[in-house]
């Protein structure tokens, strides 16, 4: 079997459209690589930044990390790159979406599989996804 399945990923160059399959390849490649130590994981991801916004969010949090004596936090940093990155066209499209998607003659199954898809899309709270479901059956 061979050592590395899991091929580097490309350079982010801030094209939010690809930012998900950028996002989902460098993740396996931290874990293929055993890259466990959030320092370690942080640096990696920011090394595969490049040109633009991408480029000046580097440095900038860079910058940030040389000022920074103790540990990064991993769950922050995914959170701070996810917002600045992500798609948001395609998250307001969803909630949108979720929103005024009702189940019509659609067989049960078929629509909890869906409505269960886009609130997983959208990351809304359980008790508005509840309401949703309500409404929308």
């Amino acid at each position: 079997m061979l050592k590395n399945m899991i091929l580097d990923p490309e350079w982010f160059d801030r094209d939010r459209t690809k930012f998900e399959d950028w996002w989902r390849g460098i993740q396996l490649f931290l874990k293929n690589n055993k890259v466990m130590e959030t320092d370690d994981r942080i640096m990696a991801i920011l090394a595969h930044l490049r040109r633009g916004v991408a480029g000046i969010y580097t440095q900038k949090k860079l910058d940030k990390l040389d000022k920074e004596l103790e540990i990064q936090d991993w769950e922050e940093f995914v959170k701070e790159i996810k917002t600045t990155f992500n798609n948001k066209m395609k998250v307001t499209d969803t909630k949108w979406r979720i929103e005024f998607f009702k189940q019509g003659k659609k067989n049960t199954v078929d629509f909890m599989i869906k409505f269960e898809a886009l609130a997983m899309k959208t990351d809304i709270n359980e008790l508005y996804a509840i309401f949703l479901l309500k409404k929308n059956i």
